[in-house]
């Protein structure tokens, strides 16, 4: 069974740093986009930012320059250091992934962490 376990979230003041990270388990055979996600009380989840297999890499508007998305595919884990938090951030992130599972078939199958709760606030 494969599972995506999140950590690194916690309460940081404005202007400070964070650093999620998302590893993958289980049987896997391949591993394609790797994303964050967030979801603000009250609000959509949106897609914060998202990495290819091959390192391209997608931000959202709002924090490009501030977040960079990175990923270790020896470690099957992808990383997000966000800097210069804002208030703006506080939200749940989710670590999302296309993983084919390991023991046969070819479909990419969508992945979901628990999330991590990331409060951003003096």
């Amino acid at each position: 069974q494969v599972q995506l376990v999140e950590s690194g979230g916690g309460l940081v003041q404005p202007g400070g740093s964070l650093r999620l990270s998302c590893a993958a388990s289980g049987t896997i055979f391949s591993i394609h986009v790797m994303g964050w996600y967030r979801q603000a009380p009250g609000k959509q989840r949106e897609l914060v930012a998202s990495i290819a297999e091959g390192g391209s890499t997608y931000y959202a508007d709002s924090v490009k320059g501030r977040f960079t998305i990175s990923r270790d595919n020896a470690k099957n884990t992808v990383y997000l250091q966000m800097n210069s938090l804002k208030p703006d951030a506080t939200a749940v992130y989710y670590c999302n992934a296309g993983i084919i599972p390991g023991g046969g078939g070819w479909i990419v199958n969508d992945y979901w962490g628990q999330g991590t709760q990331v409060t951003v606030s003096s």
